[in-house]
This record gives structure tokens, C-alpha cells and sequence, in this order.
């Protein structure tokens, strides 16, 4: 009978219920639980189980190039960094609100690992979120049309554009990131990390009016996140060193 009643389930595509029917019904008889209380309990499982099912896929499809969260974040080591305003961000009310975000600042401070961590949260809390590298971006739109790509940078509720400013965009590449820019005006947010100041990015887009215009909608009301001080990756580099250092003074002593 139960091995029937999982098969039922499984046709139905409740495989979360099949899988949790046993102990449910053992649960539900040792608890004395009322017929709700049991259907609730199988339900639970079962929403649990598409829940984490949806996560999985949308971890997948944001194409991180690591994981990262927040809590693996040491925000000791660059005090230059507002954690208050990190904290906002990883409530991903922006979000909601179709805001943009600006990591600024120079190589190894922590902007791509702050991007992914509010992105990867951003998915915890039920937005679908997708990350590329300027250098994916430029291979994107080498190996496929810009009519094929483009509506990929455009869907999700939060696009994560990192190192802009690292690679020469082309033409046709900058022109595509704009029209992305354009589209995604006041329908989704986007969080580009950069080391290149704002002023620079008319050399990066192509110095005219249509960049004007388009940066000007992303930087409207946008969470501008100021980063300085010295590299991250090179902190065990440092630590290394520093330990050669007080050995040779040993050994001299």
C-alpha cells in the first residue's frame, strides 16, 4: 500500500511527499497527530524539497566563479569598508527596488567577493541572479549573437557585471552592454565592480552622448560602495614575507 501510494505521488511529481511518506506516517502515529497535522508535515517536505530544488538550479544558473558569503567576509582587514552599508545591501531590498550597486576600487580588496556574496543571498531570498566577468562578457559576444545573449543579461532580477575596465571592450561588445544598461532601467538591478573611476568609462563605452544617457540611469539613486587599501591576496603573501623577515633577525642575532 505505501509503496503504491509513493508511486502515486512520484506520477504526480510529488517526489518530496513519496520520500517523506514513510516517516511522516510513523511520526504522525507515535505523536498521535491529527490528519491535518500530518498532511501539513508531508506538505512541509514537499515544498521544502522544490525550495531547495529551485536554489540548487538558480545557484547553477548565476555562473559564480566561486562561493562566497558573507560571513566568510573579514571586514578587519580593510576598515575602510562600511559594513553598515554591506549589511543594507545583503537585505537585498535593492533589489526589490530595481537599484543598482557600485563596488569601486582598486584589484584584490574584496569587490568580487562582496558582489558574490550579495548576489548568493540574493538568491536565499527568492531573486534569480546571474554574474559575468568582463572577460566572459566579451567571450559571450564573440561565440554568439548579440540577439541570443542579450535577453540572458536582461532576465534576471539581479545582474552581477565584474571588472569593468579590465578588458577593452569592442565596439559591437560596448555597444551591447549599454543597450543591457538601457533595458534593465527600472526593471532590475545591477552591481557592477570596477577599478576604473567613473570618468573613465566614456573610454571604455565610447566617448558620446548615447553613454552619457545610459550611465546616468544606472548611476540614478545608485548604492555607490567606495573600496581602498591595500590587496586581500596579498595579505598571506605579506605574512609570509613578514615571517622571512623574523627569521633572518633570528639567525643574525
Amino acid at each position: 500500500m505505501i509503496e503504491q501510494l509513493q508511486y502515486q505521488l512520484k506520477s504526480v511529481r510529488l517526489s518530496g511527499m513519496a520520500e517523506n511518506l514513510n516517516i511522516r506516517l510513523q511520526e504522525a502515529k507515535a505523536n498521535d497527530l491529527t490528519y491535518e497535522s500530518f498532511l501539513k508535515n508531508l506538505l512541509d517536505a514537499e515544498l521544502n524539497r522544490r525550495r531547495d530544488r529551485l536554489l540548487n538550479r538558480r545557484m547553477k544558473q548565476a555562473r559564480f566563479p566561486f562561493l562566497k558569503t558573507m560571513e566568510d567576509f573579514d571586514f578587519r582587514f580593510n576598515l575602510s569598508i562600511e559594513k553598515r552599508k554591506i549589511k543594507e545591501l545583503q537585505s537585498t531590498a535593492f533589489v526589490t527596488r530595481a537599484e543598482n550597486v557600485l563596488f569601486l576600487g582598486p584589484p584584490g580588496v574584496g569587490k568580487t567577493h562582496l558582489a558574490v556574496a550579495v548576489g548568493t543571498q540574493a538568491i536565499q531570498n527568492g531573486f534569480a541572479v546571474f554574474y559575468r566577468s568582463i572577460f566572459d562578457m566579451v567571450t559571450d559576444f564573440a561565440t554568439d549573437l548579440p540577439e541570443t545573449i542579450i535577453p540572458k543579461y536582461i532576465k534576471p532580477h539581479l545582474l552581477i557585471l565584474d571588472e569593468l575596465g579590465m578588458k577593452t571592450l569592442t565596439p559591437a561588445a560596448a555597444e551591447s552592454l549599454l543597450e543591457i544598461i538601457h533595458r534593465r532601467y527600472h526593471s532590475g538591478s545591477t552591481i557592477i565592480a570596477t577599478n576604473r573611476p567613473i570618468e573613465d568609462w566614456g573610454s571604455i563605452l565610447g566617448d558620446n552622448v548615447a553613454v552619457s544617457a545610459v550611465l546616468d540611469r544606472f548611476l540614478e539613486g545608485v548604492h555607490f560602495i567606495k573600496i581602498t587599501g591595500k590587496s586581500y591576496r596579498l595579505k598571506n603573501l605579506n605574512m609570509i614575507n613578514d615571517e622571512k623577515e623574523v627569521e633572518e633577525m633570528k639567525k643574525s642575532d
